[in-house]
């Protein structure tokens, strides 16, 4: 195969792949012996008639198109190789020739792979939220311990907010008993708000054993056969239930963690914190240096590239909604959308992301970011720790399909860190100082 008429220009790669007369005429026998099993003639069995007998009827050119589409992806493969380009997204055959001495030219274009002239990406500024953890945000996480660890204990008084009430209730409107309206030994949590509005209020103060009648009205957006009307509620309470938190000292230490006392809980508490916190707000700090390199390297993309990665979006959303036991399709027909018209919602952030990708992909071949073999050790043994696996069944399941992947991930991370590392960050206190001190 030659390859002529090389051009690029507009983010397009076009060129001409020229096909020996013997080739071509040989993927247009191939295109007959294909087609001829479902093509009927008079005179001829099914699939028995000779070539030239179907080309006399149907004319010469009747099997060109399939033979062309037989050639085409070996073509093209040449004329990439000759061309030394990259590019995306399916090549187009924009036209094709057959000339009088049976010779076949084959006219090919595809979206060239951006080029990046990058700009800043060195000395940019940002803010990062403070990172510090104040004596407050330990008790708050304490506090949460306590919550997880309360006991729930029948009480002999009123009901009040917060508390949990075990009663029975049956709901009547004009005087007939309403569908999902009744139920018996139901746990109610006060103040939860998990029923219709004025419900739960109207419980505080009844005792167990108490049966009283309330009167609800449902909003206005409740579903139809409800919605604004007045109801009446038969209400039995059965048990009154409080949350009682353990008290906070070495004993509660001791039952909730590897720690004696609660001084060495508390210290750890706030390293675990301080380690959180600090991850946070370095990726923030992070993301916002990164959006400021994304604002001043403008690129220029081929609507190939937002497309597939619009299309990768909605299957990475499917892989999601599987893991809760959905599927993209009943979730298109909730919404009462095609996929095509959520791929087109995904595009301005598919642009975005491939955008980002290539811009950290300039810098780090800028920069000279290269990927070591400790880098991919260290990567497999995280992933090996957070799935409690061994790492050579980590690399294994990940499996050599996958490790340029990884290598990539590994080095657009090095390049955003490099980045980072260069900005000028200036750390500020999330809160103000008053409120800051109030919690202390």
């Amino acid at each position: 195969m030659d390859i002529k008429n090389v051009k690029r220009e507009d983010g397009k790669l076009s060129f001409q792949v020229l096909v020996d007369a013997a080739s071509f005429e040989s993927a247009v026998n191939n295109a007959y012996l294909k087609a001829k099993k479902s093509i009927y003639v008079p005179g001829f069995r099914k699939g028995k008639a000779p070539r030239m007998v179907i080309e006399g009827m149907y004319g010469a050119k009747v099997f060109y198109d399939d033979a062309v589409d037989s050639i085409a992806l070996d073509a093209f493969k040449a004329g990439m190789e000759e061309a030394k380009d990259r590019t995306v997204g399916d090549p187009a055959i924009t036209a094709y020739n057959v000339d009088d001495d049976k010779c076949l030219t084959i006219d090919f274009e595809a979206a060239l792979y951006p080029e990046v002239t990058l700009g800043q990406y060195k000395g940019l500024e940002a803010e990062k939220e403070s990172d510090k953890v104040s004596a407050a945000d330990v008790n708050k996480e304490l506090e949460s311990v306590r919550k997880r660890n309360a006991r729930i204990v029948t009480v002999e008084r009123k009901a009040k907010m917060g508390d949990t009430v075990n009663l029975d209730y049956d709901g009547y409107k004009d005087g007939v008993r309403f569908d999902g309206g009744k139920a018996e030994g139901h746990d109610l949590v006060l103040g939860s708000n998990s029923f219709v509005p004025g419900f739960e209020a109207q419980i505080v103060g009844m005792s167990a054993g108490e049966e009283h009648d309330i009167d609800i009205t449902f909003p206005e957006n409740y579903h139809a056969d409800l919605a604004g009307a007045a109801v009446v509620f038969k209400i039995k309470v059965n048990e009154v239930k409080e949350s009682q938190l353990p008290a906070l000292d070495d004993e509660f230490a001791k039952d909730v963690s590897e720690f004696d006392t609660l001084e060495e809980l508390k210290a750890d508490t706030r390293a675990k914190l301080e380690k959180t916190l600090a991850d946070a707000k370095e990726y923030e700090g992070k993301d916002k240096v990164l959006q400021q390199v994304y604002d001043a390297n403008p690129v220029e993309l081929p609507q190939a590239m937002i497309d597939s990665e619009a299309a990768n979006m909605l299957n990475e959303f499917g892989y999601q909604l599987q893991s809760q036991g959905l599927n993209l399709d009943q979730y298109c027909k909730y919404l009462n959308k095609t996929q095509q018209q959520m791929i087109d919602e995904f595009k301005p952030d598919a642009e975005k992301r491939v955008k980002s990708r290539l811009i950290v992909e300039a810098v780090a071949k800028q920069e000279g970011v290269e990927v070591t073999q400790e880098d991919i050790d260290k990567e497999l043994a995280a992933m090996a720790a957070q799935y409690g696996m061994a790492q050579s069944q980590i690399k294994s399941i990940f499996g050599e399909e996958n490790m340029d992947y990884l290598k990539k991930d590994i080095m657009s991370r090095k390049a955003i860190d490099l980045m980072y590392e260069a900005a000028e960050i200036t750390e500020v206190d999330e809160k103000p100082a008053e409120e800051a001190k109030d919690e202390e």
